[in-house]
């Protein structure tokens, strides 16, 4: 005959599914691990569990519902977290109620449980020294006593014990950084309990330890798909600013200190803004240069681990901006042109738009881009988190500062060649009649005479059909705003399309009436440059500001310059003085 089974116990029951409930709670998890229970035949009628002498959960025999049982498990473990069952306090009663007031609070404010013993008093909030010291003071409030699980007795205090060489507090602070990331992967759409991939391994430790590029790595999501990779062609990583996803191809086997430096890699490409930044240059060698520039200060932060695949990295570039090196590549192509990104030879892995099904990505996602790697590195800075390469923090702040205009820059260019004219105070008598004093000599403040050829510029202006007609009225504009201001009176120009026409000295805000675009094909600049630096009139250190929208030949200037172009615009070569952008701005 069979062995009838005994009855099913309805209180075990419950007080086992509540021990359930609180080891599955990543907050309490490392703390069951050191906890024991046992179950007390002769325990009090009004107490449901204590910690005994031996540092042990004891647990009475009674009946309970599971959240209630879940919440005073709770409650012993929390006491062992806070420390409570440790110290001798000078007035117990004090001490009692501000550990049951803390523990209960918390648990209150985790929302964990239901307390077995309703009652309608107020929980107050604070730290528990602080809450003892109150209590000493103005007197425990009525009921706190009774947010206990012992009833009469004290729950939390036991005789020192091998459970006391537990390090209740770290566990305790272990348990709370999981719930913390537990939730924040919930949050994100990972189901809970699911292992973190390679990448997101990574992007945990960008939150978690590097605090310049945390706040753009909570922004973007990691795609670890190798058919989509393949269908990219993406070899090892490539990045979407306006997706905000980077696509790591697992089949590259990179080590998680190569994840790390692969993703800072992508995470700078999108906070400095290189995809606004190529303003017409050539995408693939301008990815390279931003590469370069990128790696190298990676390389000197000890960001990871320098990938095997795709990793550029030339220590005579070190130092350099994106900009400049760019300016050395377009020199040798038929090198650079050989190169791999991290996507591939020939391919840029930061994605433009279509490149990955999206949509132009918008300013105001580029703005906040800007702003995280900003507020990285201000954090970094608080922190002191290791050295940031000097050229990597004055990119950061010079994007995160507004752009001067064009036209203030042009002008800050030409204050080099004027300084400000004194003005000089003189006693002679006015030549005009004075109404009430005629005879009186009046004290003036006058400019003195200079000569037109000592205080000029020329100015070289393509005036081909190529040319637009508002950018050009914006650069003459400028140029004529300029020049009234700093008392240049006349300026040297020269227009030119198919051939050169010298104009002579022209007054300054006239330059703009005289001006036709006459629309016969390309421009061909050299031969107004040579006539202007071999004029007679023209001074011999006289700057000379070329004004086209790039659509023209090979010109050299041997005289000071700068050269004016619509945003967006290149040069068919490197030319040794600044370039200024036009744009649609305000300024513009």
């Amino acid at each position: 005959m069979a062995r009838r089974k005994p009855p099913e116990d309805p209180a075990r029951k419950a007080r086992d599914a509540g021990w359930a409930t609180v080891c599955a709670h990543p907050l309490f998890r490392h703390l069951v691990r050191s906890a024991s229970v046992w179950t007390v035949d002769d325990a009090p009628k009004d107490a449901w569990a204590w910690i005994d002498r031996q540092g042990r959960l004891a647990v009475a025999r009674r009946r309970g519902e599971p959240e209630q049982w879940a919440w005073v498990f709770a409650h012993l473990l929390l006491h062992n977290a806070f420390g409570h069952a440790k110290g001798d306090p000078e007035d117990p009663r004090a001490w009692r109620a501000a550990c049951e007031t803390t523990v209960a609070a918390f648990l209150e404010d985790l929302k964990f449980g239901q307390r077995p013993v309703a009652t309608d008093v107020e929980i107050p909030r604070g730290t528990t020294d602080a809450l003892y010291r109150r209590f000493r003071a103005e007197g425990v409030p009525e009921g706190l006593e009774a947010l206990g699980t012992a009833g009469e007795r004290i729950d939390h205090l036991s005789e020192e014990g091998s459970w006391n060489r537990t390090n209740w507090t770290a566990a305790f602070s272990t348990g709370l950084r999981e719930a913390v990331r537990e939730g924040v992967e919930l949050a994100g759409g990972r189901p809970a309990g699911k292992p973190q991939s390679p990448g997101e391994r990574a992007k945990a430790w960008f939150l978690a330890a590097y605090p310049l590029l945390g706040s753009l790595a909570a922004a973007f999501e990691i795609v670890e798909d190798a058919a989509l990779c393949v269908r990219m062609n993406v070899a090892v990583a490539a990045v979407s600013p306006s997706r905000r996803e980077i696509y790591l191809n697992p089949a590259a086997g990179l080590s998680e200190a190569e994840l790390r430096f692969v993703m800072a890699h992508e995470f700078l490409h999108v906070g400095l803004g290189h995809g606004e930044r190529r303003q017409g240059r050539d995408p693939y060698l301008w990815n390279v240069a931003c590469d370069y520039a990128i790696n190298d200060w990676l390389v000197e932060m000890r960001v990871g681990a320098f990938p095997q695949i795709g990793g550029l990295l030339d220590p005579e570039l070190r130092g350099l901006s994106a900009e400049a090196i760019y300016a050395l590549i377009v020199t040798d192509l038929r090198r650079f042109r050989k190169l791999a990104t991290l996507r591939g030879v020939g391919l840029c892995d930061l994605l433009g738009p279509g490149e990955a099904g999206e949509p132009g990505m918008g300013s105001d996602l580029d703005a906040w881009y800007r702003a995280a790697l900003a507020q990285g590195l201000e954090l970094a800075s608080r922190v002191g988190r290791g050295l940031l390469p000097a050229g990597l923090v004055e990119e950061i702040r010079a994007l995160a500062t507004p752009p001067i205009p064009w036209d203030v820059r042009l002008a800050q260019w030409l204050d080099d060649f004027f300084a400000p004219l004194e003005r000089v105070r003189t006693y002679a008598r006015p030549s005009r009649r004075q109404a009430s004093t005629p005879d009186l000599p009046r004290p003036l403040w006058h400019l003195p005479e200079v000569p037109v050829v000592e205080r000029t510029f020329g100015v070289v202006i393509d005036t081909s059909g190529s040319m637009s007609r508002e950018l050009l009225g914006k650069a003459l504009g400028a140029v004529a705003s300029y020049a009234a201001s700093r008392e240049v009176r006349q300026v040297r120009v020269v227009f030119c399309d198919a051939h050169a026409y010298d104009q002579g000295y022209l007054d300054a805000d006239a330059i703009a009436d005289r001006v036709r675009v006459v629309g016969r094909g390309g421009t061909v600049l050299q031969p107004g440059i040579d006539r202007l630096e071999t004029a007679a009139d023209f001074p011999k250190d006289g700057p000379i500001l070329v004004v086209t929208d790039a659509q023209c030949d090979r010109f050299r200037i041997r005289h000071e310059h700068a050269v004016l172009v619509p945003k967006g615009a290149r040069l068919p070569m490197l030319p040794r003085g600044p370039v200024f952008e036009m744009d649609e701005s305000a300024h513009g």
